[in-house]
Parts: C-alpha cells; sequence; structure tokens
C-alpha cells in the first residue's frame, strides 16, 4: 500500500473532510451563529433536533476522495447515497463546491447563506432530513433502505462513460431488496454500459444493535463478495490521515481496474463478466463526534446513530459538549472572514458539470430526449364488427414495443424489463430484434440469452423496479411487465418514487422524466389456473392512494384501446402509468379508430351496445376491464333477449381518473358530463376489475353516486375455470343481468322469474364443470350477437 498523497494534498482533503462534517453538525443542530462568531447559546440551537450523524462523516469522507478522482482522471461520476439519512452530509458537500448556491442563490458563499443552510435542514418550509429531490447530485429517496445499488445500476445501463460511486450502508444491506441488487454485475456489460463502484460502508450500528455484515470475519465477508462475483477491497481503520491514504491508495487501484475493464471489452476482445472491484470501508460510526456521552461511549457506538447529543436544554453539559464537538474541526481554518469556504481548499472540487451535485445524468431530465415512436395505428386488430374477432392484446402491444426497441437502436434509450415474463406476457415479438441481456455463462440451448440483449428479466420484481427507476431518473425510457398479484412486491418502491415525482414537480431545476410505466398482465381474471395466490388486482387500489399530478390507471377493455394508451404512457412525462390488460385470446371491441377516439375521452357510452337511444335508459351498465367489459355486454346482451324492450345504456370506462370530481383530478369530468352519462337517478351497474369499494371512493361526490352497484373482486379464487371466477366473485352475466332486473321497478313483476333463471344457469355451469373441468360451450364460444 503506497502513500499517493503528498503532505499538501493530505491536509487539505482533510480539512475539507473537517469543513463538510462542521457544516453537517451544524445543519442538525444550529438555526442561527453557523461559524461560532458567538458564545453558543441555547438560542443558537434548534428546539426540535431532528436529524443522523453516525453514516455521516463516512459519506463525507467518500464525497471528498471521489473528488480527487473525478479531477485527477477527468471522471464522470454521480453518487449514489443508500444511508438516506446521511442527507445533512450530500447537503454540505454540494454547498462546499458550489452547486447548491447555484440552485438555490438565497444559500450564498457567505455567513448570511450559512445561517439559512442550516437553519432550513429539518425545519418548517424547509428541507427533509434525508436525501430527496431538493438535493442536488441525488438520484434516490432517502425515505426508505434497501434500494441504492439496483438504481446505480439503472443509471450506468447505456451510460458508457459514466461512473456510479454507491455508497450501501451495513443495515441497509439487510433488506432483501439490497442483498439481491449485488447480482446485477450479472447485467452489466463493460462493452456498452457504465460501471458502478458499490462502496460498503460499514460502521457497525443501525438505531439500537450491530449489523450483520460488521460482524462476520473478515474471511467471511471476503468470501461473501467473491461469491458474489466481486473483486473486494479493505479500507479500515480510525485514524483519519491513515485512512486517507488508504483509501486514496485503493480508489486509485480500483479505477485502473476499471478502465482496464471496460478498454478489454471495447477493443474487440469476447466480451466476459468481469470481476468487478468493489470497496469495504471499515469506519467507526459517529466518527469525529463525541467519544463520550453521560459515561457511555459514543463515537463507534450505536449512540451516535441520529443525535448523539439530545437534551441540551435540559443538561448545559451537552451544551458544552456540543460547543466543543463543533469547535473541534476548526472553522476559522476552513472559511473567511465572510464565511467562505477558502480558495485552497474550494480548488479541491471539481468544477461545471464534474462536479457530482451538478452532474446533469442526476437530473436526467437535462439529458432526455424523445422516443422514436411508430404509428401504434399501424399494429391494429381488424375490427369489422364489435365482438366478432378474438384477439390477444399484449401480443399486439408486444409488435409495437418490438419496433419501439428498433427504432430506438442508434441511441439506445429504451428497454423492457420484467420478472421472467416476457414471452409469457405475449410480448415475445421483441426477440425478433433483441436478446435478454445476461453475463453470466451461456449455453448452447439458451434462447434469446446474450450480453447485449435489451429486455432485462431477473425473478426479482425489486431489481426490475430499482434498474427501471434507476434509468428513468438519468434520463431514459422504459416498459415493465409483470404479473398483477406479484407487483404488490414493489408496494413501497412504488412510494418512494411517486414522492420523488411528486415533490421534483415543485423544484424548478428538476426536468421532467420518462413516466414509469407498469404493464399488469397474467391478471386476477385469468389467474383461474394458478389459483388463489395468483389473484389479486389491488395494486390499482394501492397507486389510487397518490397524489392525482403523478398517478394514472388505464384498464383498457381490448387491443386497439391498449395499442392507444401504451402509445400515450411512453409518451408522457413525470407520470407512473399503470396498466392492467389480459394476455389471454378475447373478444375485440373497437377498430383503431374507435379506440384512439374512446381513450382520448377515457370513458364512453358504447352506442352500438346500448338499447336506449336518446331516451333515458332504465338502467346503465357500466364496466372497466377486458373481462369486466365482456361479461357486462353478455349480460347486456341476456337482458335484450328476455326483455326485448329494455332500455340499457353501456359505458365503458378506460381511464378510471375521469370518475372522479375535476377538482380531485384533472382526468375528471364534469358533474354535468357526469350525469348526462350515469344519469342523476337511475340505477348504474358497475362491472369492475378490481375491489368494488375503489369505484365507490371514486364517485362518492357524483350525484347518482348512492345507485351505483358495483360488482368486482370478492377475494374469492381459486384454481378453477375463467367463468367460475366471474361466478365466484358475481361479475359474471348472470349475476350481472339479474342486479339489473333487480334495479328497474317497471320489471318488479318480473323478478322471481329471472331469478330463477339465473339460478337455474348458475346451477347447471357448476354441475358441467366439476362433470368436465371446463366451462360450458355456450361460455366458451360467446360472441357479440351484434
Amino acid at each position: 500500500m503506497t502513500n499517493p498523497l503528498s503532505a499538501d494534498m493530505l491536509a487539505r482533503m482533510d480539512a475539507y473532510w473537517r469543513a463538510a462534517n462542521y457544516l453537517s453538525v451544524g445543519q442538525i443542530y444550529l438555526r442561527d451563529n453557523p461559524l461560532l462568531r458567538e458564545k453558543l447559546t441555547l438560542d443558537h440551537v434548534k428546539p426540535r433536533l431532528l436529524g443522523h450523524w453516525g453514516t455521516t462523516p463516512g459519506l463525507n469522507f467518500i464525497y471528498v476522495h471521489l473528488n480527487r478522482i473525478i479531477n485527477e482522471r477527468d471522471v464522470d461520476m454521480i453518487y449514489v447515497t443508500g444511508p438516506g439519512h446521511g442527507g445533512p452530509g450530500l447537503v454540505a458537500n454540494t454547498y462546499l463546491e458550489g452547486t447548491y448556491s447555484e440552485f438555490y442563490p438565497e444559500i450564498g458563499q457567505d455567513d448570511a447563506g450559512l445561517t439559512r443552510l442550516v437553519r432550513q435542514f429539518s425545519w418548517p418550509g424547509g428541507i427533509p432530513s434525508h436525501v430527496a429531490p431538493e438535493t442536488p447530485g441525488s438520484i434516490n429517496e432517502g425515505g426508505e433502505l434497501g434500494y441504492s445499488l439496483m438504481h446505480a445500476y439503472g443509471a450506468a445501463f447505456d451510460n458508457p462513460d459514466l461512473v456510479v460511486a454507491c455508497v450501501v450502508g451495513d443495515g441497509e444491506a439487510e433488506t432483501g431488496a439490497l442483498a439481491t441488487s449485488w447480482h446485477s454485475n450479472k447485467f452489466l456489460n463493460p462493452a456498452r454500459d457504465g460501471a458502478v463502484l458499490p462502496i460498503l460502508h460499514l460502521n457497525g450500528y443501525k438505531i439500537a444493535s450491530p449489523t450483520v455484515l460488521a460482524r462476520i470475519s473478515h474471511d467471511e465477508l471476503d468470501a461473501l463478495f467473491r461469491g458474489y462475483g466481486y473483486k473486494p477491497y479493505f479500507v479500515e481503520g480510525h485514524d483519519p490521515a491513515t485512512m486517507h491514504q488508504k483509501m486514496a491508495a485503493t480508489l486509485d487501484t480500483v479505477m485502473e481496474e476499471i478502465a482496464g475493464i471496460q478498454a478489454r471489452a471495447r477493443s474487440g476482445e469476447t466480451v466476459e463478466r468481469p470481476a468487478w472491484p468493489m470497496i469495504v470501508l471499515r469506519s467507526p460510526k459517529g466518527w469525529t463526534g463525541p467519544k463520550e456521552v453521560d459515561g457511555h461511549p459514543t463515537e463507534d457506538s450505536w449512540r451516535s446513530h441520529q443525535v448523539p447529543l439530545a437534551k441540551l436544554a435540559e443538561i448545559p453539559e451537552h451544551l458544552e459538549l456540543l460547543d466543543t464537538w463543533l469547535r473541534s474541526y476548526k472553522a476559522e481554518e476552513l472559511f473567511d472572514a465572510t464565511g467562505k469556504l477558502l480558495p485552497h481548499l474550494a480548488a479541491l472540487a471539481p468544477v461545471g458539470e464534474r462536479r457530482m451535485g451538478a452532474n446533469p445524468h442526476a437530473n436526467g431530465g437535462l439529458l432526455l430526449k424523445d422516443l422514436k415512436l411508430p404509428d401504434f395505428r399501424d399494429y391494429a386488430l381488424p375490427v369489422a364488427a364489435p365482438g366478432a374477432v378474438m384477439g390477444e392484446a399484449t401480443r399486439a402491444a408486444g409488435a409495437f414495443l418490438r419496433d419501439v426497441l428498433t427504432l430506438n437502436d442508434d441511441v439506445q434509450n429504451f428497454r423492457v424489463f420484467g420478472p421472467d415474463e416476457t414471452q409469457s406476457n405475449r410480448l415475445g415479438d421483441v426477440f425478433e430484434v433483441t436478446d435478454r441481456v445476461f453475463m453470466g455463462d451461456i449455453i448452447e440451448t439458451d434462447q434469446q440469452l446474450s450480453p447485449d440483449g435489451r429486455v432485462m428479466e431477473v425473478l426479482s420484481e425489486h431489481l426490475c423496479q430499482g434498474w427501471l427507476e434507476g434509468y428513468l431518473l438519468t434520463g431514459r425510457h422504459g416498459f415493465f411487465s409483470c404479473y398483477e398479484a406479484f407487483i404488490h412486491v414493489v408496494d413501497s418502491m412504488f412510494n418512494q418514487h411517486a414522492k420523488w415525482l411528486d415533490v421534483a414537480k415543485t423544484i424548478g431545476w428538476r426536468k421532467p422524466v420518462a413516466s414509469l410505466n407498469y404493464l399488469l398482465t397474467s391478471h386476477v381474471w385469468r389467474q383461474d389456473h394458478n389459483g388463489f395466490s395468483h389473484q389479486d388486482p389491488g395494486f390499482i387500489d394501492h397507486a389510487m392512494n397518490k397524489k392525482a399530478g403523478v398517478v394514472r390507471v388505464y384498464l383498457p377493455p381490448d387491443a386497439n384501446t391498449l395499442l392507444s394508451v401504451v402509445d400515450h404512457c411512453l409518451r408522457s412525462r413525470d407520470y407512473i402509468n399503470v396498466i392492467v390488460a389480459g394476455k389471454q385470446p378475447e373478444l375485440q371491441w373497437l377498430d383503431m379508430e374507435a379506440a384512439a377516439a374512446h381513450c382520448a375521452v377515457g370513458l364512453g357510452v358504447w352506442d352500438w351496445a346500448s338499447t336506449c337511444g336518446e331516451e333515458e335508459p332504465d338502467a346503465v351498465v357500466a364496466c372497466a376491464g377486458d373481462v369486466p367489459t365482456m361479461e357486462a355486454l353478455a349480460a347486456v346482451a341476456l337482458l335484450r333477449e328476455q326483455f326485448p324492450d329494455i332500455r340499457l345504456r353501456v359505458v365503458n370506462v378506460v381511464d378510471l381518473m375521469t370518475l372522479q370530481a375535476p377538482s380531485q383530478h384533472p382526468h375528471g369530468i364534469s358533474d354535468d358530463q357526469f350525469d348526462a352519462m350515469f344519469t342523476a337517478d337511475r340505477p348504474v351497474i358497475f362491472v369492475h376489475h378490481g375491489y368494488p369499494a375503489l369505484i365507490h371512493r371514486l364517485i362518492y361526490r357524483r350525484t347518482n353516486h348512492h345507485n351505483f352497484h358495483v360488482h368486482g373482486f370478492q377475494e374469492e379464487g381459486t384454481t378453477t375455470t375463467p367463468f367460475d371466477m366471474a361466478v365466484l366473485n358475481q361479475i359474471d352475466r348472470f349475476h350481472v343481468a339479474k342486479a339489473v332486473v333487480d334495479g328497474v321497478r317497471r320489471f318488479a313483476h318480473d323478478r322471481a322469474r329471472f331469478a330463477d333463471l339465473v339460478a337455474a344457469k348458475l346451477a347447471e355451469h357448476t354441475e358441467y364443470i366439476c362433470a368436465n373441468g371446463e366451462d360450458m360451450p355456450e361460455i366458451r364460444d360467446w360472441v357479440w350477437p351484434g
């Protein structure tokens, strides 16, 4: 191990680190007197102390060392931090490098700016205690642990000149999502992708107990990461001077290795999966903080995790300790009389876009290019008449996505993500132009597998989501298909991304990024073969809890509406689009012209299926979703047969947000439009793809909400036939038709007769499927009568 830092460089880097630590402590504790020009009093301290100190000095230590690497090697680098509550460190460093003041001019490089900087942290009207959209250089929300490494890899895909330094906290390393993320190296192609430098930061403790990886032996830890396919380097110790030299030498070594790996892969040699370097940094928790508080060890202890000195008003000695702690950094040697960082220290930061806080990859909208999209109308299924032909909606979408990949191959800014289900979900046409990417061993019997593929498949919804988020936030586009029931695995990741988008929209310097697009298929109504465990439509309820400015939910009833929706979603920005569409052969309802017009509005009356003409209907039959649409229309056909004079209006909903009042969502139709469609006083039988309560929640402000009778998933399921799934949850044609008759007064005398007919048909159905194992021919072969 050499000592690459000269005495002068060592002294300056240590001083820069002290400055970052000083500002970090200041943000947690101070609201005034940021450079201690006056004697520290309680008036200078925040009344509520919020924040996390323990991880921050390690993050600051890494940051100053990465600055040296960027300067000396002209590296294009961003900094992803897993310990999200290290927010004060990221704010401090972006302030020291000048980025923060450029984005927030009111927080200048002077004493007044420093006062605003420290006061705003965890302060009403200020900034959060964790890494957030407000933090320059950040691409991940620090409110939840486990996603840093997958975000880092997502950022590196198709970014050949980018190095993503990713700090993984040892508490974060205990999460399942992060444990899986180490396998991302099997998908990173050094010939065309950037590099990820994982830095596992072992400081020993979580909130109140030791971390797992900090308490296993060096040999076991080394073997673990070699087993993951990495080449680990260890930087361990307490003494700052020694640690600076170790870290500098190690970074020089790993950067040379990364450059060598990429040079070999890009020279025309056969691309093989390399053992990428990583660093294990073992440093004290709360490094440079109080050694002891109230007779208890604090530095290198769990007690430094959050606020080591928490009782400043109650215990005067704590205020004195804080004063001593702050003065130990010798701010007078770091800042001039005006409060500005001294020039010889400021010179350590990179300049312009090489600063990690100013790197455009961390503000991906700056780099985003529009996708080149084919005309979705060219992929239309011919529909001469509603309900006369069968088709597979997602197969049509697959052909469209295939050509999206082709049209954007020159810029390589679009990938398809999914957990091992691209072919199963009928998107297999994409394999005509690309493969699944894989850097592991490939044998001759493998299909559609290569290092150059643009389909990302791994049996982890976490990884697919995290890769896609990192890819989108650094300025690219993507599409994520998944079984509907198992998208719940990423519920909390969805939450964090939605919150990120919501806040980012309010920050002027954050530019719009491509939307996160989900296609949820193999859905609840056609998981009859897999059974109850695979039957859950609740993700759309989860999505609808988010703010109207962020989330969209689409339920296209057939292939042509799906094509229109997918095209729209790929063009959109700063949304999370949830599309639910089945992959099985189903009846097709709308030709492309009608489908595009229907999707543009989001809902509408299907006059061809209605029987009321210009008159007020006896009832409205509404539907949202492909199977619910088919069952609703089958119910209408049955009612027309049994009650020739019945007046029905059929309404189909593609965009669920249109049901909300305009005050709740920008897609919501006006009350007058709603009443014209659903009436002000007639029964509405609504056949919904998901849980019934969602529709009631969306329309509770509408005039006629009390007359809505919603049929949807009632948490009834098993391994059974497709139609029986509908029967079990009463969205089938017989239950829906009976609900209409029960709701129309003028058919009161016919209710008993019709109820007997429905009961007989349902009994016949049950007897038939139990004897034959499939649905009755009249169900299987049903078509719209026209």
